[in-house]
């Protein structure tokens, strides 16, 4: 007789239907690339699956067609820009639904969705030394302001911020292949410290 409390349980697959945009094989693979290394960094014990879902209503839809399916062994997770502020004490559903009329799928649980507040550029802005390394000698860290809370600054100032500061580099700061480079070389570790909700992902992932 096989005692059950010895039987092995089964390896969960984690999917992660993540907001980008963009069309193309290159920027598919490029997105992988990003998130995987960011993933690896984080030393979690066991490595999520980054879904590229392109536009926010897409990677939405994505997710929800993935919770109907109850695919065995496996479990969705949505990350998308927050774009606003997120209110104190409201989840991530609640933001969606408040500011996208965007519903929680039959059958989804709270600690389902995350959001990067408020765009995935501001995990950027919380590894400096990140950006000077991969910007070389022409980045200017003093174009970007000392702000107390990332999370409170909305995304144009942290787009405009990024754009000077890489406005004399030999590349400029743009969405595609340049972020999900930034992506890959970014210390989760620095971005934790700064943005609460991405410390929420990375904290449950740690415990799967």
């Amino acid at each position: 007789m096989v005692d059950g409390r010895n039987r092995r349980q089964p390896m969960v697959t984690i999917k992660i239907y993540i907001e980008g945009g963009g069309e193309g094989k290159d920027l598919d693979k490029r997105f992988r690339e990003g998130w995987t290394e960011f993933f690896k960094k984080a030393g979690l014990p066991r490595m999520p699956r980054p879904v590229r879902g392109k536009g926010r209503t897409n990677t939405h839809d994505l997710f929800a067609t993935a919770i109907r399916a109850k695919e065995k062994d496996v479990l969705p997770l949505l990350l998308l820009d927050s774009e606003d502020p997120v209110k104190e004490g409201h989840t991530a559903w609640q933001h969606l639904k408040f500011r996208d009329d965007m519903d929680r799928p039959a059958g989804a649980l709270d600690n389902q969705a995350y959001l990067m507040v408020q765009v995935m550029e501001t995990w950027f802005l919380a590894d400096r030394e990140n950006l000077q390394a991969l910007f070389g000698s022409k980045f200017k860290t003093n174009k970007i302001p000392q702000w107390p809370n990332l999370e409170d600054v909305n995304k144009a100032s942290i787009l405009e911020a990024l754009d000077a500061a890489t406005q004399n580099c030999d590349k400029k700061y743009e969405k595609g292949k340049i972020s999900f480079k930034v992506l890959a070389t970014t210390h989760p570790a620095q971005v934790e410290v700064s943005c609460p909700h991405a410390k929420a992902l990375l904290d449950f992932l740690r415990r799967q």
